[in-house]
């Protein structure tokens, strides 16, 4: 988020079930948070009618374990991005943890993942990446770039 700002970008919105964690952000950033959208909600609860041109997701659809709530991702996700707007989606690969933060999780390779989003959704490119967490632990991400179709 702050290279977007810093970069000049608008219209920038953040969602996070974690009120705490948008405060600390907020105040990170400074007179900077004023420029930003935020949102406190469950991505499972969350609709809008807004399009977004770009939708960046790092670590919350692996928390998703139930399908219905998988479904409600997928769709608030299709609905939510413009015509050839881009998606790029980071979960735990099939290496990652099987918990974070003491939740469980859903693994996802990179052929899971194209193939939860391919009804509406290509594949630009995917890679995975180690992530060095603040304990010193690795954890193996998987990330796809998605364009919509």
């Amino acid at each position: 988020m702050d290279a977007l700002l810093e970069n000049g970008y608008k219209n920038i919105w953040v969602l996070d079930i974690s009120e705490f964690a948008l405060e600390r952000a907020k105040k990170r950033l400074g007179e900077k948070a004023n420029k930003v959208h935020w949102i406190v909600s469950d991505i499972t609860q969350f609709s809008t009618d807004i399009k977004f041109d770009f939708w960046h997701d790092r670590a919350v659809f692996h928390f998703l374990t139930e399908q219905e709530n998988i479904d409600k991702y997928v769709t608030l996700v299709n609905n939510s991005i413009t015509e050839n707007g881009n998606f790029l989606l980071g979960t735990f690969s099939e290496n990652g943890p099987l918990k974070c933060s003491g939740l469980e999780i859903k693994q996802y390779s990179e052929n899971t993942m194209k193939h939860t989003f391919s009804e509406n959704f290509e594949a630009v490119k995917c890679f995975t990446e180690n992530h060095t967490t603040p304990f010193d632990t690795i954890q193996n991400f998987q990330f796809c770039g998605f364009k919509k179709i």
